[in-house]
Order: structure tokens, then C-alpha cells, then sequence
């Protein structure tokens, strides 16, 4: 059986979605991938330690990791208490650890000890998920994608661009955000929206007063709307 198609959505939805997507690209100019990497592999890894962690905590760990683990071959090759030993600060070291043993197998078994460029290749590794894989392909092949994270799920249901029962599938999320954007904007259109989850639009009391697209979002009212009460929740650094 096929999917279901994603319905066209209305065009005041999309002008709205689009004229918030440019406010948030004016208020995060320097909107990136907060994890350190340096080639496709060490982003795959970044990626798969980053889940139930802060990618500040990733970026302690992953450096002495990959001096001893450039690559595929020496992380496959690799005694299991010395990765956990490295990465035990992320937290389900154990699980993880399962995972880039795995992956790692896998990519020195399969595509030639070179991480694959494509969605249904990155899926079939250990470990790895449509969001994983999406950001990989986002940030280190330049293949636009979108990576519906607690933030991004979280973002498109307040700000009213996707149903809260569709926000809930990250699937379904994906699809619907598409639908809105131009493909070529879905990557940094993530970053811009994890950026804004992270600094501003906070999970349990977002910064309502002090959000630079609260004219735009039916959610408005959530958290704070004083602007100096809202100022004080704001961040400078993402904290997850």
C-alpha cells in the first residue's frame, strides 16, 4: 500500500510559515549544526551520541574518541569498554556503544568503509534513524533534508504550521513541513528552528515577550509575554 499523499497546504499557511522562516533567519544569522565535525563519519557518530544528551557534552568526548577512532576501520576494530570508557559522559553509553561498533561494521562491510550518501543506504546502518540520517545528509553531503528533533516537533506545533497529532510522527512532521518550504530550504530551515527551541521557544516556559516571531505564532501567550520578565529566560547557547 502507498502512503498517504501530504494535502496541499493553504496558501496563507505557507506565506505564514515562509515570513516566520525569514524572521528566524534574521534573528539567527550564524544558525548551524552545534555538534564538531569534521568529515561525514565523525557527524554520523556526533549524531548518534547526541540522543538523550546536549551536543555540548558530545563535543567533550568526541575529540579523544576520534584520535583513537579516525575511522570506520579502527572504531569496527575497537575493544567495547575503551569506546565506553570515552563516551560514558553522554549517558546509555552501553546502547551506544552497541551502535558504533555496528554502524562502524557496517561501513567497512558494505560501501567500502565510506559513509553512504543516501537516505535508504544511511537507514540500514545500526542505530541509525530517518533523523540521524537526515542531518548527516543535511550537513555533510549538502542534500537538503529535515530532522523533525523534540525542538523541531515542538516549534511547528506551536507556531500552528503542522496539527499536534501529526507533530507527534515524525514522519508524518516531516512530510507536512516540506510541504510548506522550498526543498532547498528544509536544512537550514531545521537549524534555524532548533536554534529558536533552544534559545527561545523553551519546552516547559517559552520567552513569548522576547520572541523576535511571536506576531506570527497562535501560540503566543504560553510562556511570559512581558518583555523583561520574557528577556530573562532567553539563552545564549543552546543548552541541548
Amino acid at each position: 500500500m502507498s502512503p498517504t499523499p501530504t494535502p496541499r497546504p493553504e496558501t496563507r499557511l505557507v506565506r505564514r510559515a515562509r515570513r516566520t522562516h525569514r524572521e528566524l533567519a534574521e534573528a539567527y544569522p550564524d544558525a548551524r549544526c552545534e555538534l564538531d565535525f569534521d568529515d561525514a563519519f565523525q557527524l554520523l557518530v556526533a549524531t548518534v551520541l547526541s540522543a538523550q544528551t546536549t551536543d555540548r557534552r558530545v563535543n567533550s568526548v568526541t575529540p579523544a574518541l576520534f584520535a583513537a577512532y579516525p575511522g570506520p576501520a579502527e572504531m569496527a576494530a575497537a575493544q567495547r569498554e575503551d569506546i565506553e570508557a570515552i563516551i560514558r559522559p553522554t549517558g546509555f553509553f552501553r546502547a551506544k556503544t552497541d551502535s558504533l561498533l555496528g554502524l562502524s561494521a557496517t561501513l567497512v562491510e558494505r560501501f567500502d568503509a565510506q559513509v553512504p550518501g543516501r537516505l535508504a543506504d544511511l537507514v540500514t546502518l545500526p542505530g541509525v534513524g530517518r533523523k540521524t540520517a537526515n542531518v548527516v545528509l543535511g550537513d555533510a553531503f549538502g542534500v537538503p533534508g529535515i530532522t523533525v528533533d523534540t525542538h523541531v516537533a515542538r516549534l511547528v506545533r506551536r507556531l500552528g504550521w503542522v496539527e499536534p497529532g501529526i507533530a507527534k510522527d515524525p514522519v508524518r512532521a516531516e512530510h507536512a513541513i516540506g510541504a510548506l518550504f522550498p526543498r532547498g530550504d528544509w536544512t537550514m530551515l531545521c537549524h534555524r528552528l532548533i536554534f529558536h527551541g533552544r534559545r527561545c521557544c523553551h519546552a516547559k516556559k517559552p520567552a513569548c515577550g522576547a520572541c523576535p516571531v511571536a506576531r506570527w505564532c497562535p501560540s503566543f501567550g504560553e510562556g511570559p509575554t512581558d518583555p523583561q520578565v520574557a528577556a530573562t529566560l532567553l539563552t545564549t547557547q543552546g543548552p541541548a
